[in-house]
């Protein structure tokens, strides 16, 4: 497919298809080139399994290659010169995304905690990463820049660094999601030697210049970027989605913050997506990607913020709930698309076959490219296409269904859709061409990445924990008015 009609965007509201068109500074496309480091010497794993422990030797095994495997690809995607990582791999175009940069920096900690690379290994591909970052341009202009007033674009050639190309917008979600594994390298790298030290140092310079109020376009709510026209794009974060991540670092700034009470205002405008879906109450959010990132990196478990206090649940029992009214509509399956039923599940941005029209078994049926799929009481849109990344970033909050998802993919499909990266982004049983069924033939880091994060998080805590001790992090759930739970253990305990 061409680059002109894919599009990589993300979600909020009750938007559907994200388009070229509808949405041009948002198009998504492909990726960099591969390091000719080794994985050789590591040193063994430093993290204990504490979530898994219930579950069989098949499936530990299967967990464990799975999880290595999708860190392999963060660790092989990679720029040798600059860091940067791609958007999907394997792939020969040349376009890093900033977001799969945020979980490729958080990959390298969860690779020298397991012993698949040395923690010299890890400082290295960190330090490089950070410096090109802060060494690149930030200025207004149209070309010669990779952000401004902090954010980054994004999309970046893998090379230079510089802007992609001028339909690429000023990204404040995936300069969020950026900051993250920005921060999540400040709080990992704590040894008292030059090369820690420097990392930590350049974290807190890309993480203090982000300018979050200028975002605030439109004097409440940040906007989703902008474009070297001088022009922000009019949709803004507000509504229950993966903005949450990014009003939690805004609010932790030290050098540009908002306003404290910009967290009670924006979760003022949940109250049309709470309520009931697949016999499950929950606050929706339809592409599972939304309750996924800012869990990546956040332990919302037994912390609470004036909303989830009042209505009696915790953002990550909620994202349970979501989890378990997306597998419930598969078993549903009110569209009877091919296969879906309680191991067979997993709605939310991703590839597709393509725009295309089709009749299988004597119903006309519509298929989509990249889309943000889902079901909720928000919207639902469903073409029959499954991503395991849907399953695979949501075992931390409800294993019990979702690990037995992905075992019994990997069962069914085989190596259609389980590469040498793990998991393709996305396969689609009732689609057919030659016989065979579509599948993906590459994987998106902002797909790989929940599934690597969350892999460890339900095994370990591992990267919940790295980023408890993060002040900027503690600093913004407080100032949001999260309260309880480690929250309120750490700000006691300094």
């Amino acid at each position: 497919m061409s680059m002109k009609n894919r599009s990589r965007a993300t979600l909020s509201g009750t938007q559907h298809v994200i388009t070229q068109k509808t949405r041009p500074w948002l198009c998504g496309v492909l990726a960099a080139g591969i390091f000719g480091l080794t994985l050789g010497h590591a040193s063994a794993a430093t993290v204990q399994d504490t979530g898994s422990a219930a579950i069989s030797p098949d499936e530990m095994s299967f967990v464990k290659d799975l999880e290595k495997r999708t860190f392999n690809w963060f660790w092989d995607s990679a720029n040798p010169k600059t860091g940067l990582i791609p958007d999907r791999f394997p792939s020969p175009a040349k376009a890093a995304s900033i977001a799969s940069v945020g979980f490729g920096l958080t990959a390298y900690g969860i690779g020298a905690e397991r012993g698949y690379i040395t923690r010299a290994q890890a400082v290295d591909r960190t330090l490089l990463t950070l410096r090109f970052l802060a060494k690149t341009p930030q200025n207004d202009g149209s070309a010669g820049s990779s952000g401004y007033h902090g954010f980054y674009y994004h999309f970046l050639n893998a090379e230079t660094g510089l802007r992609f190309a001028d339909w690429s917008e000023l990204s404040s979600v995936d300069t969020a999601l950026l900051m993250s594994g920005v921060l999540f390298s400040q709080s990992y790298f704590t040894r008292d030697d030059a090369k820690e030290r420097e990392i930590r140092h350049l974290a807190d310079v890309l993480y203090k210049r982000v300018d979050w109020p200028w975002m605030q376009a439109h004097k409440q709510w940040l906007s989703m970027g902008w474009t070297p026209s001088g022009q922000f794009i009019t949709s803004e974060w507000k509504g229950y989605n993966e903005g949450m991540i990014i009003y939690l670092l805004a609010l932790g700034s030290p050098s540009h913050p908002l306003p404290a009470d910009t967290w009670r205002k924006w979760t003022a405008t949940y109250n049309s997506q709470w309520g009931d879906f697949e016999g499950h109450k929950l606050l929706n959010f339809a592409p599972l990607f939304g309750h996924q990132y800012s869990e990546s990196w956040i332990d919302f478990r037994g912390i609470h913020d004036d909303w989830s206090r009042a209505h009696n649940v915790d953002y990550f029992q909620n994202s349970r709930q979501a989890v378990y009214a997306q597998r419930d509509y598969a078993q549903a399956n009110p569209g009877d698309w091919k296969d879906y039923g309680k191991d067979i599940w997993g709605l939310t941005a991703c590839d597709g076959p393509g725009d295309a029209q089709m009749t299988v078994n004597g119903k006309p049926r519509h298929f989509l490219a990249y889309s943000a799929r889902g079901a909720g009481r928000d919207y639902i849109l469903d073409d029959g296409t499954i991503a395991p990344t849907a399953a695979g970033g949501s075992i931390a909050f409800a294993p019990e269904i979702a690990l037995p998802a992905l075992t019994a993919m990997h069962a069914r499909y085989g190596d259609r859709i389980y590469t040498r990266y793990g998991f393709v982004d996305a396969f689609n049983p009732s689609f057919t061409s030659n016989g065979k069924f579509w599948a993906d033939n590459e994987q998106l880091g902002i797909d790989q990445g929940p599934i690597l994060l969350m892999t460890e998080n339900w095994r370990s805590g591992f990267v919940w924990n790295v980023m408890k001790r993060n002040h900027y992090i503690q600093d913004g759930l407080e100032d949001a008015g999260f309260k309880g739970g480690w929250l309120t253990s750490i700000k006691q305990n300094g």
